[in-house]
């Protein structure tokens, strides 16, 4: 492992599930690398940073490589919660080193905003907050010290995505008319950390995973979203708390075209393959219809298994993903991430080391409206479209599925239609 002084430290906000399967190991293997430093990853509680520090897949893949965990397992009870711990870590981190942050939807604001004021680069997944005055107070203050944000939309990475995108704006593809995308999730995840925060009063499924498909419309064709309507379906997780586990959404576009997105935390726990998901765009072009379809949930590969995995939802007939995230042996000791998961947290990292590197602030701010400029990375100078999006979303939702309108202003803002 080849980390070098220059190399910046790390510190990951949220020990939950992205954490463990897809943020950390593309982490670890940057720093077996040397393009990051030492790893600190700071939770609620002490119980998920003990799983991951025993984690037999990890161990194999970074036989060697650990991270500090806050608070540390060996110094408190297992479920005693630190709400406030990570202030602490964000403040001990040395200034223009990485904060990754991975907590739930509705609390991004302030970890990201605190990450900032200790003058800290962020990786943020996604949503990156859930009000758009938010995702401009972020991009300010950013903007204002220099520093880089990058917002996790994994599947730009994707490249099917990046394939679209190329042929949409030769204008090979026509101009886009109609969309259907989906995601749902595995119906265990009914029983994870979702039940203790994305409940109706915080987040739904629309916010938490549709926003995917919506930067993907945007990201593929360069439109802006007009307007936003979501009905929800109130369920009731294991503990009894509500949350929108059923959605489904219409966003209008300039234009004039439209997609419906429907998500859920409503696919078989006996289902193949880890979710179900897919994007078809039907597109009108000078002479004939054309078409953008991408089978996201089967990929080509079938296995039928001597018995299922030891994950929640595995099964031994599987339909895995080979593009999303796979630990691969390429040689040389220990195990290789590979897939867009990996390249898109891979590349928002190696940005953040690119403009850490340059000691002048004037010269900081280019290379940030270069990210801005060139609209792969999603910043949120660039993507401002999705926070107005999730904030329309959630006005809508709450009030049974009203269409809400997008102004792009200035000032940009949302508002009810009026009949």
């Amino acid at each position: 492992m080849a980390v070098t002084k220059s190399a910046p430290r790390v510190t990951i906000i949220g020990g939950g599930m992205i954490t463990r399967i897809q943020l950390l190991p593309t982490i670890y293997h940057l720093q077996r690398e040397g393009v990051v430093g030492d790893i600190h990853i700071c939770a609620l509680v002490a119980g998920p940073l003990t799983e991951m520090q025993n984690d037999a897949t990890l161990r194999r893949a970074f036989p060697g490589q650990s991270f500090t965990p806050h608070p540390n397992p060996a110094k408190v009870p297992a479920d005693k919660p630190f709400p406030d711990l990570y202030k602490q870590v964000l403040a001990a981190a040395e200034a223009r080193s990485i904060a990754v942050i991975a907590v739930p939807d509705h609390v991004h604001y302030p970890v990201v905003m605190e990450a900032l004021a200790n003058g800290l680069h962020v990786c943020s997944v996604k949503p990156l907050v859930l009000k758009h005055q938010q995702g401009e107070e972020v991009a300010r203050a950013a903007y204002d010290r220099g520093l880089l944000v990058g917002v996790e939309y994994h599947k730009r990475f994707d490249h099917r995505s990046l394939m679209a995108r190329q042929n949409y704006r030769a204008g090979r593809l026509g101009q886009f008319r109609i969309g259907q995308a989906h995601l749902h999730e595995k119906w265990y995840y009914r029983d994870s950390n979702f039940q203790n925060w994305c409940t109706c009063e915080n987040s739904d499924m629309f916010t938490y995973i549709g926003c995917h498909y919506v930067d993907l419309v945007a990201f593929i064709t360069g439109l802006r979203p007009v307007s936003v309507s979501v009905y929800g379906i109130r369920d009731k997780y294991p503990n009894g708390k509500e949350g929108f586990l059923w959605t489904d959404a219409r966003v209008l576009w300039e234009g004039g075209g439209c997609l419906s997105v429907a998500n859920a935390i409503g696919y078989p726990n006996a289902g193949a393959g880890g979710n179900s998901q897919g994007m078809t765009l039907w597109c009108q072009g000078p002479k004939d219809a054309c078409l953008v379809f991408h089978s996201d949930q089967f990929r080509g590969v079938k296995y039928s298994l001597t018995e299922p995995g030891t994950d929640p939802g595995d099964t031994a007939y599987t339909e895995p993903n080979p593009d999303y995230f796979q630990f691969l042996d390429q040689g040389g000791g220990g195990l290789t991430p590979v897939g867009y998961g990996h390249r898109s947290v891979e590349y928002i990292l190696k940005a953040c080391r690119r403009v850490a590197a340059v000691k002048a602030l004037a010269k900081r701010r280019e290379l940030i409206r270069g990210y801005d400029q060139e609209g792969v990375l999603a910043t949120p100078a660039n993507s401002g479209y999705n926070e107005l999006v999730i904030e329309a979303g959630r006005k809508s939702i709450l009030a049974g599925g009203r269409e809400v309108l997008i102004d792009y202003g200035p000032p940009a803002g949302v508002s009810f239609r009026q009949l």
